[in-house]
């Protein structure tokens, strides 16, 4: 009997500065068995960048059809190119067992908890808001208008934690990965997902005990 595990549907989002790409990129190294999704888009690729690694590269109207067809798990439009999660490649990684990270904002994240029942959703925090500002000034490539726009943004995009269901504040890069993995492990244990594969683990055994 097959008792392979289904894997993890992770999605991590925040406000613009709490360093969510810092802290994937830092829990990717540390954990090779896990797969970062690879998002769709319209936009002709950059130098360096590959298919398939990067981005699927796709024309508009094929983008189009993908959506009439449900093909996406989100989807968003941003200066006029598309950008979306397509639904059968996170399907088949997690059938086969391994677990999956979606980092993407906070409207492609709640569109992902409308479009599947499964999904762990964490919300990353910077420390503060002070400290949330000083990040996006030490970028350098802010205008104050933008600083302002970008700033005025979080304050609002981090009301939407309530939806998450768990918070994890990045005030070291180290520790937030270490949080991360503990809700993985946890998340791993709860019943609900693993109890299909504990009574057939046990209907297995009290088989072999009587026929044997």
């Amino acid at each position: 009997m097959d008792n392979k595990r289904r894997g993890l549907l992770i999605i991590i989002s925040g406000p613009s500065g709490a360093g969510k790409g810092t802290i994937c990129k830092s829990f990717m190294e540390r954990n090779e068995d896990v797969v970062l999704s690879v998002s769709a888009t319209t936009r002709s690729p950059r130098k360096g960048e590959v298919e398939g690694v990067n981005y699927y590269f796709m024309s508009k109207e094929e983008f189009k059809d993908k959506i009439k067809s449900n093909d996406f798990l989100e989807y968003a439009e941003v200066y006029d190119n598309y950008y979306g999660t397509p639904k059968s490649n996170v399907e088949e990684v997690l059938e086969s067992g391994k677990d999956v990270i979606l980092e993407i904002d906070i409207q492609g994240a709640l569109k992902v908890k409308e479009n599947t029942q499964e999904g762990v959703f964490v919300f990353i925090l910077p420390p503060s808001m002070e400290e949330l500002k000083q990040r996006i000034i030490n970028r350098g490539s802010e205008t104050q208008e933008s600083l302002m726009k970008r700033f005025k943004s979080a304050y609002k995009e981090i009301n939407f934690v309530s939806k998450y269901n768990y918070a994890v504040v990045n005030d070291e890069v180290e520790l937030a990965v270490e949080k991360l993995e503990a809700i993985i492990a946890a998340e791993k244990c709860r019943v609900d997902r693993i109890k299909d594969n504990i009574l057939d683990s046990k209907e297995g055994e009290i088989h072999e005990q009587l026929y044997d």
